[in-house]
């Protein structure tokens, strides 16, 4: 069987995506894997997929980190991460909120390859030495505001855009480069530049495409044929895991339908994200048999077991916590900046609301 391991957009709330894979990491570890100390989920899943904050994760799990490094990461440099840019540089920012420097120098450092910048084509991305099984797939959901399309990027050496005879094969971009473009969110970091062959392409966060969760590009990415990955679809053959940032509600609650012009502007992008997010894991459901998942809506419920439509293209499972309707509102009142992306400060309740939901869902027959 493939597996597949595909994680949400998200900014900081990553972490609670890391308390997720830290319970998956530990079960696989102790009852499937025989204790090994070295086991990391490299040596489990085939095809890492991410967009933004899942774009990190999903980069460094492929490189061959433990959960408990990437976490610790997000701990000790999540402040590091959001520098906000100084207020004595309106030049700046009137255009992003945050430094981007501070974050494309942690990825540098974490990329690297006999001393130097890793390229998407990297050797220890596709295969370690003395590894087993076949090759390791990465893939980073990005945008590219050069034109106006989403880039679903692999390191898949067969991949069309991934031929080496290309001037701009997709394959020598900077890992870390690739990275920071998935996580360049508008108004919080400044776009970023890349020079593919002699023409250089802007690309923003990857969230501002249909693919925030990246689980069904991933399923497509490697069962469609234009991709060349071409493994043999159904739910006996591909396991796609698929973990998000926590879901709030987009409710409005106001007396007033009339809402005036500055609430539409903040309220409606984060509406129509968190919509297409959820549509994604709806058609994983509809185009897989569901083995785990929490209820969608009153009217389809979960559709765990429910046989899809034909075969199935795969068998899936979606680890999210959702806050709806009151609860949300009674956490939120207690914690206001817990929805944000840049929410460094909650940190250690995102852990602890990812450490309970993880106890109570991750089951290693999930995983296998």
């Amino acid at each position: 069987m493939k597996r597949i391991l595909s994680l949400d957009g998200g900014g900081i709330r990553g972490v609670f995506t890391l308390e997720i894979l830290l319970e998956m990491e530990k079960l696989l570890r102790e009852k499937h894997y025989n204790k090994s100390p070295s086991f990391v989920l490299r040596d489990h899943f085939d095809l890492f997929a991410g967009t933004s904050t899942g774009a990190i994760i999903a980069t460094c799990l492929c490189w061959g980190m433990k959960v408990e490094e990437v976490l610790r990461l997000y701990v000790d440099y999540g402040q590091k991460m959001f520098q906000p840019v100084p207020w004595y540089n309106p030049k700046k920012w009137v255009y992003s909120r945050f430094q981007a420097a501070p974050l494309a120098e942690i990825l540098k450092q974490l990329f690297l390859e006999d001393g130097n910048p890793a390229l998407l084509g990297s050797r220890l991305l596709l295969k370690r030495e003395h590894e087993m099984g076949d090759r390791k797939l990465l893939l980073v959901v990005v945008r590219n505001h050069s034109t106006g399309s989403a880039w679903p990027v692999t390191n898949n050496p067969d991949a069309i855009y991934n031929d080496r005879s290309r001037p701009d094969c997709n394959l020598n971009i900077p890992l870390w480069e690739l990275v920071r473009a998935s996580t360049a969110a508008p108004v919080y970091f400044d776009p970023a530049e890349i020079l593919l062959g002699k023409n250089k392409q802007i690309f923003v966060d990857g969230s501002i495409t249909p693919y925030s969760n990246p689980a069904l590009i991933a399923a497509m990415t490697a069962i469609l044929p234009g991709y060349n990955v071409n493994w043999n679809p159904g739910p006996e053959n591909i396991r796609l895991v698929s973990v998000g940032t926590i879901q709030f509600s987009s409710e409005i609650r106001v007396k007033n339908p009339r809402l005036w012009l500055g609430y539409n502007a903040a309220k409606i992008p984060a509406a129509l994200l968190q919509g297409i997010g959820w549509q994604q894991d709806y058609i994983c459901r509809c185009l897989g048999r569901c083995i785990a998942g929490e209820v969608l809506d009153s009217e389809v419920g979960d559709l765990v077991a429910v046989p899809p439509p034909g075969a199935g293209w795969f068998s899936y499972v979606r680890y999210n916590r959702s806050y709806k309707t009151k609860l949300m509102r009674e956490v939120l009142r207690e914690h206001p900046r817990l929805a944000q992306i840049d929410a460094v400060d909650a940190i250690p309740l995102l852990r602890a609301i990812g450490q309970a939901y993880a106890e109570k869902t991750v089951a290693l027959d999930h995983l296998i």
